[in-house]
């Protein structure tokens, strides 16, 4: 089965989605996740190229994107280093997503609907890509057409109801 053009996204209260809806300009997708950049192989010094992201996505209505806020909170080692308080990586990416959201008016959470579309930031890829594997959606997982949100890994896929798979 084709990927649809508008890709549903179902709000799990204290799960993955839990930062997804719509405010009065339209829609949103909030997360904080870890991420490397493209082509990164692990090895040593792993730890400070992996960062953890703040990101919020805005679409308009029609689910189109019309922008994004994507700041870097720190790295891996950071965190590690500093694991406690207001100061850790943790404590500065949740305080920034606290400041993204309440920055939406009309914010309501709940379910979404968006277009694909990818950007590229600090040579980290962002977005909701299409993976097509050329599939009748009959194969297995993997030969199945999807859309993979990154860099989070949530795989959205047949029957296109709005749940994932990490």
């Amino acid at each position: 089965m084709a990927v649809p053009a508008i890709i549903p996204i179902a709000h799990e209260p204290d799960y993955r989605t839990d930062t997804i809806g719509r405010y009065s300009d339209g829609q949103f997708l909030a997360s904080v996740t870890y991420a490397f950049p493209e082509g990164f192989v692990i090895g040593d010094g792993w730890e400070e190229q992996k960062r953890l992201y703040t990101v919020l996505h805005r679409f308009d209505h029609e689910g189109r994107h019309v922008g994004s806020d994507i700041r870097c909170a720190g790295t891996y080692a950071e965190q590690q280093r500093s694991p406690r308080g207001e100061n850790s990586v943790t404590a500065r990416a949740r305080s920034r997503m606290t400041e993204l959201l309440d920055g939406l008016p009309g914010r309501v959470y709940g379910d979404i609907a968006i277009r694909p579309f990818r950007l590229t930031v600090d040579g980290v890829l962002f977005g909701l890509v299409v993976e097509e594997h050329g599939g009748d959606g009959a194969g297995s997982e993997e030969e199945q057409d999807r859309a993979e949100l990154h860099p989070d890994l949530l795989g959205f896929h047949a029957p296109w109801d709005g749940q994932y798979d990490t």
